[in-house]
């Protein structure tokens, strides 16, 4: 009798193990850094996961079945706005529990229309249709994850609404967004001092991604070969940066993991200039406590060792 009360009190506890499980809210980005942010506000409180695999361009994604129940079951949704992931605005217009962050008041964009960085040569940096996808190079740029500054502003944004629909967890928030605060300013200070000796070296990066975290270390950012990763340079734009490279002036010329760098290796070829790479997706940073401020690391690295 003894062994069957025990046996029922087990399966209960494992039953009811399951249903808290069951019940622990779930947050769902898009894109693996802003995943990095959310992973660190949900820490002891909630669940978080990205859809869009690593290496798969948030410009031209197609959902998968597999995507549509992870969104549709989400307890809050969290993405950067149709100016990033365009495939999913009819999505989130039947799903209220979606914080898209470029609506959002108190978050500091850059846009690309005031951005002086409009280079001659890029006679292709402009509104396109590719595959049935329209980019619009005006208006905000999507890619905020980049700029330590405007995380901490999405953080804020993100944890009233973790706290909004979660509020049984508004302290364990509340705590989280302190902490990751602090640490991404330290950090911040700590970048600065590395970086500042670099701003008179200038480079050419693959695609013009990287907008706010130059704005925030005063890089010296000479163009880029495309305006969106998954679009082919114009013939113009690699004349105008094989000039540029053969004049000796630029250090550097990142290109980026997704995708191939044989474009890179071609305009580069014959002259001093270093190739280093920028992944601005986070695909080699473990999420969790710390992760944000290991993925600005890892840029500010990548930034000094092919500058110096």
């Amino acid at each position: 009798m003894h062994r069957l009360t025990s046996l029922f009190c087990a399966t209960a506890l494992v039953a009811s193990g399951s249903a808290i499980a069951a019940d622990t809210f779930n947050v769902v980005t898009t894109v693996k850094p802003l995943n990095l942010i959310v992973s660190e506000l949900t820490q002891g409180a909630a669940t978080s996961e990205f859809v869009i695999p690593v290496g798969s361009s948030p410009h031209d994604y197609a959902l998968r079945p597999s995507d549509v129940r992870k969104l549709k079951q989400a307890d809050l949704v969290v993405w950067v706005g149709p100016e990033l992931e365009s495939f999913l605005t009819k999505t989130m217009a039947s799903k209220p529990e979606n914080i898209a962050l470029s609506k959002q008041q108190g978050i500091n964009f850059r846009y690309y229309a005031e951005d002086t960085q409009e280079h001659s040569g890029h006679e292709d940096d402009h509104d396109h249709d590719h595959e049935g996808h329209h980019h619009n190079h005006h208006g905000i740029d999507p890619h905020l994850w980049l700029g330590p500054e405007q995380a901490v502003q999405a953080a804020n944004v993100i944890t009233k609404a973790l706290i909004k629909y979660d509020p049984l967890h508004k302290n364990t928030y509340t705590a989280n967004l302190s902490t990751f605060t602090t640490d991404v300013q330290q950090a911040v200070i700590e970048l600065n001092k590395q970086l500042k000796p670099l701003n008179n070296k200038g480079y050419y990066v693959f695609h013009d991604g990287y907008g706010y975290f130059e704005q925030q270390f005063k890089l010296d950012n000479l163009g880029h070969f495309t305006v969106e990763p998954d679009r082919r340079p114009g013939a113009k734009t690699l004349l105008s940066i094989r000039q540029a490279l053969t004049n000796n002036e630029a250090y550097c010329v990142f290109s980026e993991p997704q995708f191939s760098p044989a474009v890179v290796k071609s305009v580069t070829k014959g002259t001093n200039v270093k190739i280093g790479t920028l992944d601005p997706m986070a695909t080699d940073i473990v999420e969790g406590k710390g992760g944000y401020v290991r993925f600005l690391n890892e840029l500010g690295q990548r930034f000094s060792k092919c500058l110096n």
